[in-house]
């Protein structure tokens, strides 16, 4: 990760607390110096002091699953803390992104790449679980020849030479191999690109409809109307809304961010609270022409869609003037003073970041724009529960998406034409 509170911590402002939690108790807790059976556990050696009582253990280390709920905002001094400026790397860098990283590193990777001020930098990308790829022998051979030209002036291949390398190389996700199969997924071809994104990227917007389809065709409507669906959803119990393209008619490119532009608003449950605030979980889904989703290698190994996306709504405020903002990906503060009221009924204009990806749409090929107000299907163990971020006080009622005159939704999605 190279945003802290963005890429790991807080989801457009959500707690991503599951994934805390698991890293925590297996990789802090595990293996805090003190704790007994260190050694048998195979963790490394024995406290040389002795084993050091449980009130000890604790009072020695600063729990991340506490600090990380307590802390809301970029701007209170747990996150700030964690801050630094990109820029300031140097060092030649080999930024290696996962398509599947999509709730944790994949972001970081990207926009580690973009903003390191190294004069050689490239960005590398691969497909597969988390762990394995790093270990395949073609990519240990990149490594290697990367950490060679750097640390041991031998460069026989050009990482040194500016314009020798191109600075990305991109993984083209074609076609269903099948999720966590090493060998399947190593068919998928390569290409090089001098910059990410992809400067001849065009943009398209496709519409969203209250007939739930997803459309390049700008919807002609002087009716408004809403489409409904029960907040406060999660992964035992999601509630969602999808829309949907019409087969593609021929092969289409998808490389780059993906932002959603959508109207929502919240109402309250006859017997429940007054609801405060909206949480909005995107996802972008493949449907192959046989009318399969395809499920693509998640950290876990598990399957997954081709990305995600999230917003609290109360911290919809961008910063159009900061020098990371882009039409591609809106720039938020998430700082305190960013906190605006959600109130029922009133319905709120929200740009959403949705995290990069790619595919290539086969002709008869779908994709299936997700609106949910819980995790989903690819959530795995980067899971957003925890009762006090997401409670019932704050969150209980009924989404809608808005539609009308006044009121267009689209997802932008980064087309690429062939070279």
């Amino acid at each position: 990760m190279s945003d802290y509170y963005r890429d790991r911590c807080r989801h457009g402002g959500i707690l991503s607390n599951a994934f805390i939690k698991f890293w925590w108790d297996r990789q802090v807790i595990t293996n805090q110096y003190g704790r007994p059976g260190r050694a048998a556990s195979k963790w490394g050696p024995d406290t040389i002091e002795g084993d050091l009582g449980e009130e000890e253990l604790n009072t020695n280390r600063r729990d991340q699953t506490v600090d990380n709920l307590r802390s809301k905002y970029r701007d209170s001094e747990y996150y700030a803390s964690k801050e630094y400026d990109m820029n300031d790397i140097e060092v030649p860098l080999l930024s290696v992104g996962n398509w599947g990283g999509i709730l944790l590193h994949l972001r970081g990777n990207v926009e580690g790449f973009n903003h390191a001020g190294s004069e050689f930098k490239y960005l590398r990308m691969i497909t597969g679980r988390h762990d394995l790829p790093f270990y395949y022998k073609e990519e240990v051979e990149v490594q290697r020849s990367f950490l060679d030209a750097f640390l041991k002036g031998d460069d026989r291949v050009g990482w040194s030479e500016k314009g020798k390398v191109p600075p990305v190389d991109l993984v083209l996700r074609r076609g269903d191999v099948g999720f966590n199969n090493a060998e399947a997924e190593k068919k998928y071809a390569r290409r090089t690109e001098n910059e990410w994104p992809i400067a001849r990227t065009s943009y398209t917007k496709f519409f969203l409809t209250p007939e739930q389809g997803l459309t390049t065709l700008e919807p002609q409507t002087t009716k408004s109307k809403k489409m409904s669906y029960k907040a406060l959803g999660s992964l035992k119990d999601p509630q969602l809304i999808q829309f949907t393209t019409a087969q593609f008619e021929e092969e289409t490119e998808i490389t780059g961010n993906i932002v959603a532009h959508l109207n929502v608003s919240v109402s309250p449950d006859p017997t429940g609270p007054t609801p405060t605030d909206i949480d909005l979980f995107l996802t972008l889904r493949y449907i192959s022409p046989e009318g399969k989703e395809v499920h693509y290698t998640g950290t876990a190994g598990d399957p997954i869609p081709l990305t995600k996306g999230w917003l609290r709504v109360s911290l919809r405020k961008t910063s159009p003037e900061h020098p990371k903002h882009r039409p591609y990906l809106p720039w938020r503060e998430y700082l305190s003073t960013d906190v605006r009221p959600v109130i029922q009924y009133e319905v709120y204009t929200v740009d959403v970041e949705v995290w990069p990806t790619n595919v290539v749409v086969e002709k008869g090929g779908k994709i299936v724009f997700e609106i949910a107000s819980g995790d989903t299907q690819g959530s795995g163990i980067f899971q957003h529960n925890d009762p006090v971020d997401r409670s019932e006080e704050k969150l209980r009622g009924q989404n809608h998406v808005h539609f009308g005159p006044n009121h267009l939704n689209y997802v932008t999605l980064p087309i690429i034409p062939p070279k």
